[in-house]
């Protein structure tokens, strides 16, 4: 048998953009022959989903989940929208959000996780899904939210099928209320908070340095108009709080009522519910948020197509 030295192995590995050790399986399963040990790779599928693993995934499915007093939600990015109405990926996208929740929206232990009714590990399943689909795709992300007593309610926008969606959100409340009503209330609060993507859920949650820079900002401006310092620490303290209104939950204006706050909806709610209410949190992912995706220049493309 032919000697697998690490050049061969690293030759491969550039040529296929396959794993180390599977280059070292196929030189070694083909004798070191190299085109039989790139085919080799390809019926493994193990070619084709490492090319892919090159390309942006942008577009996919966020996938929530919520029971009782828990929900998680996870984002699951492929290269193109097209991929996201296929059926496979939606169960794949709800699949791995269920499997979230088993975890308590632990990421490493949601990729080394059992995939549902399979015996690989999502991580694994999702690498398949990648050769049989034909586009890259990755568990991106992953988060929880639980109360003590009360309810966890979801929201998902541009839903395409049940808990899948672009935008998908989780709200804790605690209360010994009427769970479903609370539920009602929850989901309300789930689609202002879509629709208004505050920072915080109350001020004392804001990052004091987030808050701070805002500040500078503010007072940098105020200077500009040349009024006295004193004039100037009311303007920048006024505009805090307008700062505030905008970006934490309790004190946005809450859109099925802009005349109230998201505060005073949850307070007027207590009498109907039947007990306190405590917004405990929120989650709220956006598909792709965060994610530079490649401009393509479809004119370059060709000519470099035709140049060979």
């Amino acid at each position: 048998m032919a000697e697998i030295t690490a050049s061969m192995v690293k030759q491969l590995r550039e040529t296929t953009g396959a794993g180390m050790m599977d280059c070292k399986s196929a030189l070694t399963e083909t004798g070191g022959d190299m085109e039989a040990a790139i085919d080799w790779l390809r019926t493994k599928g193990l070619a084709k989903a490492a090319k892919k693993a090159g390309r942006v995934a942008a577009e996919g499915l966020i996938g929530v989940v919520a029971k009782g007093t828990a929900g998680a939600i996870v984002e699951v990015n492929s290269e193109t929208d097209f991929v996201a109405r296929n059926e496979q990926f939606q169960k794949m996208v709800s699949d791995v959000a269920s499997a979230a929740l088993s975890v308590e929206g632990d990421f490493d232990k949601l990729v080394a996780s059992s995939y549902p009714g399979s015996s690989k590990s999502v991580k694994d399943y999702v690498t398949e899904m990648v050769g049989t689909i034909g586009e890259n795709m990755n568990v991106r992300r992953a988060g929880y939210i639980s109360v003590d007593d009360g309810a966890v309610a979801a929201y998902v926008h541009s839903q395409v099928v049940p808990g899948l969606g672009k935008i998908g959100v989780l709200v804790g409340l605690e209360s010994k209320g009427d769970k479903a009503k609370l539920l009602e209330l929850g989901r309300q609060i789930a689609m202002h908070i879509a629709a208004t993507n505050p920072l915080a859920t109350r001020k004392e949650d804001m990052d004091p340095a987030l808050v701070e820079r805002e500040r500078n900002v503010l007072i940098a401006e105020a200077r500009e108009s040349g009024r006295p310092e004193n004039i100037i620490e009311k303007m920048v303290e006024g505009r805090i709080r307008k700062f505030y209104e905008e970006v934490v939950l309790l004190s946005q204006a809450f859109v099925i009522n802009p005349d109230d706050t998201v505060e005073k909806a949850v307070k007027a709610a207590e009498a109907d519910v039947g007990a306190p209410i405590t917004v405990v949190g929120f989650l709220r992912f956006a598909l792709g948020e965060g994610i530079e995706k490649e401009e393509s220049d479809f004119a370059a493309e060709v000519a470099a197509a035709a140049r060979g």
